[in-house]
């Protein structure tokens, strides 16, 4: 930059453009006025004292009346007062320690003004550099990092990444970092069993594929101290440190292998549940799909009798008999059982002889309880068949057929104690009349239970159920319901009520029923039963009745072979009614209150009779 100061014009030429132009006239003077403002840097964190000066600002007004002025972030804003500027000289300072980290740069503006408050030059923009210095060290952002790599990783496989920060100027080599491995434990194998990319963070297996196997390793977890130094791995450099926890993983490369070839188990016939634990072997890490086991019957179940399971506590293989075995038909049994992981073995693994083992499963024999067939066994009977009759025959088998046995029967429920069982022959017959109507038969069935027993040691029992299909005979009479009626003594309409029949036995023995009034004379002189259908019949009154209780014989036959009739009877009140109340008598009526109603008009008469004869005479 120059400063340039313009005094006057050289003289004119007569053939100047002015004066072809006719604008010869002289311009006025004026001069031309400067700002210089050179860029300033600034190192951080200096010493004091302070202020010191950092830089100058140059212009070509003359001192005296106008004063240099600084504004903006690091002057008159936030952060305030970290740089001046003398007034009369330009001379800029700094008053305190600047750290880069807080504000890298800085730009104000540079300005001279009048005492008037006037901007005579300017502004002009001045802007402030801090130089960094190495004053942070590399920090990782934790302090324990994990990862994991699969035994048996070729030489080279990435583990995982490191990665620190340093607050200095990434521009320089103050946070240009480096990383290395300081530290491994346990350090067998080898103690360079992993290797930190410098600049990129990456860690990657060394050791080769064939010793980084998890079954040989004296751990499966690997730590290693990972140290982060600045000034590009100088050792001026400062650091920072951080543990790397490194796991090696399991992968299916052994399989299961039982610990016997044969195994061997006792199980009592009839019984079911766990018979024998089938113990294997696997290297594998535990917990894992690598390491549990499924086992599976491969030959000798083919009633699938049993059924194995893995415990998962201590991966051992439960052996169940789910469906009772039998003595008599098969005393032993031999199954092959194989065992696999969940996980697939790796492809240079297979699963060998050491994965089938046999188990031998012996059944002791067992005094098992008699077995009725048919059971349960059902016969048809007549009710009320003679006591004595026969009914049905019991039959019971052993299963223990390989023994000679002999079984006796009793009775365990006889609810109505209707039957007698020979002990021997198992032959069953009535101790007392059957009847079908009885509370102890249900939908016209009877059920007694029998025990059979043998004479094994100890003796063992089994039971069977009788079922007796119970045909109807006509054995009970019809009766009539209601047993009351009510009617008004000044009732215009003489239905009494409707009547209907009922038998407790079953049609035909039943219905239709044929329903009429009694045989005592004169009955039919007041009363009338009329019938609706082949159960109900309608009871009517031929005149009316005073307030009294009567009692109407009425006669009731069922349609069985032979019938049956029942003399029965209703109880009629005759009722005063006012005001849709009935007031009846609670006198209690007599079977013979209908004589006397009948008697009444018969004395009548009769009075009537002797009164003429008294008066002839």
């Amino acid at each position: 930059m120059a400063q340039v100061d313009i005094t006057g014009l050289p003289l004119k030429s007569p053939h100047g453009l002015r004066d072809i132009l006719g604008l010869g006239q002289m311009l006025p003077y004026r001069t031309k006025r400067s700002l210089l403002v050179p860029p300033v840097t600034v190192t951080e964190n200096q010493r004091a004292t302070f202020p010191k000066v950092i830089g100058q600002v140059i212009s070509s007004v003359k001192s005296g009346n106008h004063f240099f002025r600084l504004t903006g972030p690091g002057s008159d804003q936030d952060p305030k007062g970290l740089f001046t500027i003398d007034i009369d000289t330009g001379d800029v300072s700094v008053s305190r320690s600047l750290d880069r980290e807080d504000f890298d740069s800085y730009e104000l503006e540079v300005s001279i003004s009048d005492f008037e408050g006037n901007t005579v030059e300017g502004p002009a923009l001045l802007l402030i550099t801090v130089i960094d210095q190495n004053d942070n060290r590399p920090i990782f952002k934790e302090t324990r990092y994990t990862g994991e790599v699969l035994e048996g990783s070729p030489t080279g496989t990435t583990v995982m990444t490191m990665t620190a920060f340093d607050a200095d100027d990434p521009a320089t080599d103050n946070a240009a970092l480096r990383y290395n491995i300081v530290r491994q434990s346990p350090d067998k194998p080898s103690p360079n069993m992993f290797y930190i990319d410098a600049e990129k963070g990456d860690i990657v297996t060394v050791i080769s594929p064939t010793l980084l196997d998890r079954e040989t390793l004296p751990t499966t977890t690997y730590e290693l101290e990972i140290v982060a130094k600045d000034m590009a791995g100088s050792e001026v450099g400062l650091t920072g440190t951080a543990t790397a926890t490194i796991t090696i993983t399991d992968k299916n490369d052994h399989a299961p292998e039982f610990t016997h070839p044969l195994f061997e188990a006792h199980v009592h016939e009839g019984m079911t549940g766990v018979v024998v634990n089938l113990t294997v072997d696997d290297r594998d890490d535990p917990a894992t799909g690598a390491w549990r086991a499924i086992y599976s019957i491969i030959n000798g179940d083919p009633t699938q009798s049993f059924e194995i399971q893995t415990n998962p506590d201590n991966n051992e293989g439960m052996l169940s008999v789910v469906k009772p075995l039998d003595y008599e038909a098969t005393a032993s049994h031999k199954l092959y059982i194989k065992v696999e992981n969940e996980d697939p073995l790796v492809p240079d693994v297979g699963y060998g002889p050491s994965s089938t083992a046999t188990v031998q499963v012996t059944v002791l024999d067992f005094n098992e309880g008699p077995v009725f067939f048919p059971d349960p066994l059902t016969v048809t009977r007549m009710e009320n068949i003679p006591v004595g009759s026969f009914v049905a025959s019991l039959n019971a088998t052993d299963p223990d057929i390989l023994q000679i046995q002999s079984i006796r029967y009793t009775i365990l429920r006889d609810p109505a104690g209707w039957l007698s069982v020979n002990p021997v022959r198992g032959t069953v017959n009535t101790s007392a009349s059957l009847d079908r109507e009885s509370p102890y038969v249900h939908d016209n069935k009877y059920t007694a239970v029998f025990i059979a027993t043998d004479n094994g040691s100890p003796p063992a029992t089994g039971t069977g159920t009788l079922v007796i299909n119970l045909e109807d005979y006509n054995d009970n009479a019809p009766y009539v319901v209601p047993s009351v009626a009510r009617v008004c003594e000044d009732a215009h309409d003489m239905n009494v009520a409707i009547v209907g029949g009922r038998d407790k036995d079953l049609a035909p023995n039943a219905a239709p029923f044929k329903i009429e009034l009694g045989k005592q004379p004169g009955l039919d002189k007041t009363w009338k039963v009329t019938r609706v259908n082949s159960t109900h019949s309608q009871i009517m009154l031929l005149h009316s009745l005073k307030k009294a209780n009567y009692q109407l014989p009425l006669l009731i036959t069922d349609s069985g072979v032979p019938p049956l009739s029942n003399n029965t009877e209703v109880k009629v009140q005759v009722c005063v009614c006012k005001k849709n109340r009935m007031h009846c008598s609670s006198a209690h009526s007599h079977s013979a209150s209908l004589l006397v109603l009948l008697a009444t008009p018969l004395l009548a008469l009769l009075f009537l009779c002797f009164s003429s004869w008294v008066q002839s005479s």
